[in-house]
């Protein structure tokens, strides 16, 4: 009787492969040969998945945003209680620093994608699709803070939210560079938030990961 094959998990074995060289020898330095032989498969069963090194990128920035999304939820969840907009909001920004292997990897590979969206038109509009999303998402906890009165009213929620993209952007980078430590960026990071949660009724720190 034929093996059977979950594809799916092939696919995602296909794109953890491609992390890997990505994350050591960026996009451009990254060939589909290179890749089938991490994933222990052939060109051409590599090629019935993906047909351009493009479509596989995609494909795997989705899954590593997927594997991000489950960490943060286990994140909320391993929490004390109903989650407030602040630890929503931490827990979130928190996910996109790189504090561990898994998430520098991620890191390194969206890093090595933007490098390549500076040069291509079609992965820059790719990659300036999910930023909205993001801001929007962010925006909205912060509304709800607001709403609890553990945000100031006269904040433009909107553009902190963005402020908040940009501040973890840095302190990646840093992070990346080892100018600074994944507890250092943390702290600043709640530091920044202890001003911006600044109603007595919200918290002014929250536990490391």
């Amino acid at each position: 009787m034929p093996k059977q094959v979950d594809h799916e998990a092939r696919r995602r074995k296909i794109a953890e492969a491609l992390w890997q060289i990505a994350s050591t020898r960026g996009l451009e330095g990254t060939r589909l040969r290179d890749v089938a032989a991490a994933a222990n498969i052939s060109l051409g069963q590599l090629q019935h998945y993906f047909t351009s090194k493009d479509e596989m990128l995609t494909f795997a920035l989705g899954h590593i945003e997927e594997l991000a999304e489950q960490r943060i939820r286990q994140r909320i969840a391993a929490l004390p209680g109903e989650p407030a907009p602040y630890d929503v909001l931490r827990e979130s920004l928190a996910e996109m620093l790189p504090l561990d292997e898994k998430s520098r990897t991620g890191n390194l590979v969206q890093i090595a994608y933007f490098v390549r969206a500076v040069h291509d038109e079609e992965t820059r509009k790719k990659a300036q699709e999910g930023i909205p999303a993001l801001r929007g998402f962010f925006a909205s906890l912060l509304r709800a803070g607001q709403e609890r009165g553990d945000v100031a009213d006269g904040r433009d929620v909107e553009a902190e939210a963005m402020l908040l993209i940009g501040l973890v952007d840095g302190l990646t980078s840093y992070v990346l560079l080892d100018v600074l430590t994944p507890d250092a960026a943390l702290a600043l990071l709640d530091h920044h938030l202890s001003g911006l949660f600044s109603s007595p009724s919200a918290p002014a720190t929250s536990s490391a990961p």
